[in-house]
């Protein structure tokens, strides 16, 4: 319903190529309307702002990165491949910012934990090399999936043979590769550094879930700081 009457407001002002309503809670109401020419979407803001669609004024203004469909139309497989891999690790960040400020917002004095599901038990998560302060801030660490980006890369799940050499092969071909750290006494799992965060997140974005081995896929993380 929502895209059709975007797109019965929005298509007299330039081609449309793609329109993307969002679903989630937090971003209900909110949708994305792809125009084939910039020209075509700086008139529609300037002539639609404030227009009640829904009994609501709309609110509109220019995406700050380029669509997936502008993207896929304009550049070749590895330029769409890139911007898909930019906009998850932006979007890993921005989960792994609300993550922190919960953690943070549990921390404050008077602070509760949101309820839980009464008929099913709860699990206290504990993330890699973390451990829990007790009370409400304990049920908030951060899962390891949405932790911000730093420098270096904490790697699990590799096989027992894999050494520096083998490790080094697969990160050091990104720009700003440091060292390769194994864990003496410890199998399946290393820590890679970079000079920069730049360059943990293009390792990250390109090796996460990378098969290794017989059979095993390798999970990158940030190291927890």
């Amino acid at each position: 319903m929502l895209k059709e009457a975007l797109t019965a407001v929005f298509s007299e002002y330039g081609n449309i190529i793609d329109i993307v309503a969002l679903t989630n809670l937090k971003a209900k109401g909110q949708a994305f309307v792809v125009f084939d020419k910039p020209e075509a979407a700086l008139q529609a803001i300037d002539e639609v702002q404030g227009f009640e669609l829904f009994d609501k004024p709309m609110q509109l203004a220019l995406a700050r990165t380029r669509s997936d469909a502008t993207v896929a139309r304009t550049g070749n497989k590895d330029e769409f491949e890139l911007h898909q891999r930019r906009r998850l690790a932006e979007k890993d960040k921005r989960k792994a910012a609300e993550a922190a400020e919960e953690q943070k917002r549990l921390k404050r004095p008077g602070a509760v934990a949101p309820p839980a599901d009464a008929n099913r038990p709860t699990k206290t998560a504990r993330g890699t090399g973390l451990k829990p302060t007790g009370g409400a801030a304990a049920n908030a660490v951060v899962p390891d999936e949405y932790l911000p980006p730093n420098k270096i890369l904490f790697v699990q799940n590799l096989p027992d043979e894999y050494d520096i050499e083998a490790l080094t092969a697969i990160f050091g071909r990104f720009e700003g590769f440091r060292e390769v750290r194994l864990v003496p006494g410890r199998k399946g799992i290393a820590f890679i550094e970079y000079e920069a965060e730049a360059g943990a997140i293009t390792a990250k974005e390109n090796t996460a879930g990378m098969a290794v081995g017989d059979g095993k896929f390798i999970k990158v993380t940030y190291q927890r700081q």
